[in-house]
């Protein structure tokens, strides 16, 4: 595919986007219509969150369940948006931390096995596995909830740290293994980037509640294997799947959710954002850091973006063609935060360039203006549609799209409230 360049309307003209007082006043103003959408009817009495549908009303249970599943990633995402909500200022923040806390240590934790369940119902759990991903979650709500100064974040953070290392790092590796059942049997010898990705920014998150050197050390083993080994042989495509010996597998076909077939240009965004943290996290000692992010970002938007109607195509195969052609919520959110971070860096307008058109498109087609949230998904013609996600479904990659523009490229959206960094 040739490279698609933004428009001539959005080709860079004056100052920053992120450098203007009133593009700012509207990121918090949209962040805020986003937490004003899921905090009114989120908390399930019965304990943890519930999952909205369009209008931002409860999804029921299905037909012989006993009351709706609360997923792990849900759960724990919640908690650290809700800590955000907290550090911003929100004062009925603390409720919705606080159940979401208490969930994860009465309801999702394993007692007799150790470890957190995938899934949970009002009696038990529903999916008893025992995921990689979730747990980098459960990682990320306990650092977020220690920044914010919650009484039982230390006790989160210590157990899922010990599980962490006795159950799911491989030293020799230098990275996560990926799923197990309720009593530790491995599932798969399946390996995956997408655990690993998210895990990376879990342990910068804990290393910036802790000081702890041992989590910086451990997302940049994971950086080193995921992208610049694989990701630059592979011309700067995050490869997803991975045999047990961590060799690339071009022809994976698993869950279209969690793991596509081919390639995520999404990943290489978020991906090229975590990078940059991570090298100000470690002093900048890494030198490959600021090109590589550069390359991902560049190859995502050249590939990724449909030239024609906007947006990023959730799938690529290994020879760029689209695969999966709906446009999905979550690559524009990164594509966001990530341009804003690189074009921090320098002077180079094809970040900015790239920053203003993605908000033009999310604006236009993934905001609802009219109920609240945003769509998650949309079809090629661009009309939201629920093939693989139903109602409003995150509140996570959006209010981060929101509010990484306004903060220091030198830490997380936690760290930069907690310091009092100026967002105006």
């Amino acid at each position: 595919m040739q490279p698609v360049n933004p428009p001539d309307w959005a080709e860079t003209d004056g100052p920053r986007f992120v450098t203007r007082p009133a593009h700012r006043q509207w990121l918090l103003g949209q962040a805020n219509n986003l937490l004003d959408f899921f905090q009114p009817n989120l908390i399930n009495a019965a304990g943890g969150f519930y999952s909205l549908d369009d209008t931002g009303q409860p999804i029921p249970p299905k037909s012989g369940q006993s009351g709706v599943e609360r997923q792990l990633h849900d759960t724990t995402r919640f908690v650290h948006c809700f800590t955000i909500a907290k550090l911003l200022g929100r004062p009925s923040a603390d409720d919705v931390i606080d159940h979401g806390m208490a969930f994860l240590w009465d309801r999702h934790r394993d007692e007799k096995n150790g470890g957190y369940f995938w899934g949970v119902d009002d009696v038990s759990p529903s999916n008893p596995a025992k995921q990689a991903y979730g747990h980098a979650f459960v990682l990320l709500a306990g650092a977020s909830a220690k920044i914010a100064g919650h009484p039982d974040a230390d006790r989160l953070l210590g157990d899922v740290t010990e599980v962490l290392h006795t159950r799911f790092w491989d030293t020799k590796a230098g990275a996560t293994s990926e799923e197990y059942t309720a009593d530790w049997q491995a599932i798969s010898d399946y390996r995956g980037q997408n655990s690993n990705m998210h895990l990376t920014e879990s342990l910068m998150a804990a290393y910036e509640a802790t000081d702890d050197q041992m989590y910086l050390d451990m997302a940049e083993s994971i950086a080193g294997l995921i992208i610049d080994r694989h990701a630059r042989e592979q011309g700067w495509r995050v490869a997803e799947h991975f045999d047990a010996n961590w060799q690339v597998d071009l022809n994976y076909v698993g869950d279209p959710m969690f793991r596509p077939a081919g390639t995520t240009p999404g990943h290489a965004l978020e991906w090229s954002r975590l990078l940059i943290q991570l090298w100000e996290l470690g002093k900048r000692r890494n030198d490959w850091v600021p090109d590589a992010a550069r390359n991902l970002f560049r190859n995502a938007v050249e590939t990724g973006w449909a030239g024609d109607t906007g947006g990023f195509y959730y799938t690529l195969g290994w020879d760029d063609v689209p695969d999966q052609t709906d446009r999905f919520w979550w690559p524009c959110a990164e594509g966001i935060a990530a341009a804003s971070v690189l074009g921090s860096l320098d002077d180079d307008p094809f970040h900015e360039d790239w920053y203003r058109r993605i908000w033009q498109f999310s604006d236009t087609h993934i905001i609802d203006h009219h109920n609240g949230g945003w769509f998650p998904e949309l079809s090629g013609d661009l009309r939201p549609v629920n093939r693989v996600f139903r109602g409003k479904p995150d509140l996570y990659h959006a209010l981060q799209a929101c509010l990484i523009p306004l903060l220091p490229s030198t830490g997380s959206i936690t760290r930069g409230l907690s310091q009092n960094a100026s967002l105006f």
